[in-house]
């Protein structure tokens, strides 16, 4: 082997990791897609997902909103003070969480409890020889396992991302009436005035798309874990980590498509 040969062979084989990856996700992906319209339904399964994707996730999203809303209020307000523009205040508030901060961090910090929930879970199940059990069984884990999970995190995400968006908004506002010395109701009035359906809109549909990529990197990674507790914990870390990359990406590929003219 030649020295051009050396030095190009690592980043092929790095190349071919990576697109194999790729094909092995978008595969899952089809298998998931395709059992989501089809019998037998687990309605049991889906309720306790609802349940623990959900609600169990609000108090993480609903306090990083909170704080994150006021911290924009007093950038903005301090970014704004240097061209005697502080009464934009309420309204970029208001515009930058619906459109961009609260799908972004209620994703992330979905991905982080919930991405590294399903990895470990589902990790556990395969070292314990649970899902080789329900093969046996005759039950498709894909359809018992994973599709109960995306289908939850893909409703549910829409809805934690608007209670995110009003408490972030709620955060500002208490940092804009309180320190700011904003009028509440000239503060109501700015945000109402200048938010638009489509800002709110955007950012549910961008909350359902990152809410199916937290579930499907949960669970890919979970039930494709090696042995042993390792492997478990290499899972989830994977987990958290591609949910966050895909999130962030998706969130740029989204934005650009909605916004730009």
């Amino acid at each position: 082997m030649n020295p051009a040969q050396q030095l190009l062979a690592p980043i092929g084989r790095s190349t071919l990791g990576l697109l194999a990856s790729i094909g092995r996700v978008a595969m899952f992906v089809a298998q998931t897609l395709s059992h989501i319209f089809r019998p037998p339904f687990y309605l049991k399964e889906l309720l306790q997902q609802l349940l623990s994707i959900g609600y169990f996730s609000l108090p993480v999203v609903g306090l990083t909103t909170l704080f994150t809303g006021g911290a924009l209020a007093l950038q903005i307000y301090a970014g704004g003070a240097r061209f005697n523009a502080e009464s934009v205040v309420p309204s970029i508030v208001a515009i930058g969480m619906v459109r961009e901060l609260g799908p972004v961090l209620a994703g992330l910090m979905v991905a982080g409890r919930v991405a590294a929930s399903i990895a470990a879970e589902l990790g556990t199940m395969k070292v314990t020889e649970q899902i080789d059990a329900l093969v046996t069984l005759s039950t498709n884990p894909i359809k018992y396992l994973t599709v109960p999970r995306v289908v939850a995190a893909t409703l549910v995400m829409p809805i934690l991302v608007a209670v995110g968006d009003s408490i972030g908004i709620f955060g500002g506002y208490l940092v804009g009436t309180t320190s700011l010395g904003f009028n509440s109701a000239a503060y109501i009035s700015n945000t109402v005035d200048f938010l638009q359906s489509w800002d709110v809109v955007s950012g549910l549909i961008k909350a359902s798309a990152f809410g199916f990529i937290v579930a499907v990197m949960g669970c890919y990674h979970g039930i494709n874990s090696g042995r042993g507790a390792q492997g478990v914990g290499k899972a989830t870390t994977n987990a958290v980590v591609s949910a966050s990359v895909l999130i962030l990406a998706v969130n740029f590929v989204l934005t650009q498509l909605f916004f730009t003219q």
